[in-house]
């Protein structure tokens, strides 16, 4: 009976002696346990050298003049303490684009999303991989944060926002209706736009909400320019190593219609029909200019935007995304030297706004091809667009 007595002794005193150590000494642990839960400091920021921040742009800009010529013919009207910001995020949402073309599998095309994912965190920490587009990436941070000294930054989130939109259409599904295309758009080109403001640096809803019409009519009609190679793709990459992968079934690499689906049944469009019969499909350009309509739109509306704030007027609509948090900017002092007035904030932004000066050369192609989006014109840049952006920024209209 003796070892019941001497059990209960034991644990009545261990029991006192843990609730007065919790009692005296709350949230006390023994130095051992602190040396394994201490939370080790984050790395400091790497150095970068001249050296290999002109490495990376040139490998940036060689980017842009190859795969989205548009871009780098509207460079010279992004200011030039802002050009390294523009040609990362350019190359940034290339390498994106891409992704599905340069692997053989959804699955493999993801890794490759993740990986840009992680590198897009470190370089906005200051420790970007040896990889060209987050070393300038890093780079433009940087400097978006001298300038600013500290009080504004790149928004990880939008980058975070693109990113995840590219994986969510990695497989090409359908656009189930026009405003999930419109949706696609805001998520990536006026996010992509938003990040280039950022940039200048500019914190402005006005800029914002005009942005948010051009990238949403800038994404449609790359959506509209793409639909050929989608639905007939080039082959696979017979050099790749991956097709050992499960899942490897060409997914991607098989014929699809990226039109709205709402839009698509309205105009009587069968996505069998366009496969087999390409430009000639039933219903095609109706489906066409019904997308192509709503891009113009966009851009209409974002010119009327445009006049109404420089002759001080307000908009005629809300700002739909204006409650987003990315979006919620600290009100300026009025009395402050440096408050900008709305004009003036748009005048400023007006480099930004420049794509719409591509796009809507495109849409007027597409329009003079009787909405032919298989027109092999279509499928080159427009020689005047040189001209046409200069002509638009003396005139300081889009």
């Amino acid at each position: 009976m003796a070892t019941p007595i001497l059990t209960r002794t034991v644990y009545a005193r261990t029991n006192t002696l843990i609730k007065t150590a919790n009692s005296q000494t709350a949230g006390w642990t023994c130095h051992h346990c602190r040396r394994l839960t201490t939370s080790l400091p984050d790395p400091a920021p790497v150095t970068l050298s001249t050296e290999e921040i002109t490495r990376s742009r040139r490998y940036c800009m060689d980017m842009l003049r190859k795969f989205d010529t548009p871009s780098s013919l509207l460079l010279p009207y992004i200011p030039a303490s802002s050009r390294d910001a523009y040609i990362a995020l350019r190359a940034f949402n290339i390498e994106l684009a891409r992704t599905a073309d340069t692997t053989s599998t959804p699955t493999i095309g993801a890794m490759r999303l993740q990986f840009q994912r992680d590198a897009v965190i470190k370089a906005l920490a200051g420790r970007p991989p040896k990889q060209p587009i987050a070393i300038l990436l890093a780079k433009a941070a940087e400097d978006i944060e001298r300038k600013t000294e500290g009080r504004q930054k790149w928004s990880k989130n939008w980058f975070t926002r693109i990113i995840g939109t590219r994986e969510k259409y990695l497989s090409n599904p359908p656009y189930p209706s026009l405003a999930s295309l419109e949706s696609y758009a805001e998520n990536t080109y006026s996010t992509l736009l938003y990040l280039t403001l950022q940039a200048l640096p500019m914190s402005s809803l006005t800029a914002d909400h005009i942005a948010s019409h051009i990238g949403k009519a800038t994404g449609i009609a790359a959506v509209l320019r793409g639909l050929p190679l989608l639905a007939f793709p080039g082959p696979a990459n017979s050099h790749s190593n991956q097709g050992q992968f499960a899942g490897d079934v060409r997914a991607t690499r098989q014929g699809a219609v990226l039109l709205p689906l709402d839009v698509m049944a309205e105009s009587g469009v069968r996505e069998e029909d366009v496969l087999r019969n390409g430009s000639e499909a039933q219903g095609l350009r109706d489906a066409v200019f019904v997308v192509a309509t709503r891009a113009n739109d966009h851009l209409i509306t974002a010119r009327q935007m445009l006049a109404q704030v420089r002759a001080g007027k307000e908009a005629d609509h809300e700002y739909e995304y204006r409650d987003e948090e990315e979006h919620m900017y600290p009100p300026t002092t009025k009395s402050s030297s440096k408050a900008e007035s709305q004009a003036q904030e748009v005048e400023r932004a007006l480099g930004v706004f420049m794509p719409a000066v591509s796009t809507q050369l495109w849409l007027d192609r597409l329009e003079k091809a009787d909405f032919d989006v298989f027109h092999q014109k279509l499928r080159v840049t427009d020689w005047r667009l040189p001209f046409k952006g200069f002509w638009a920024w003396q005139r300081r209209k889009i």
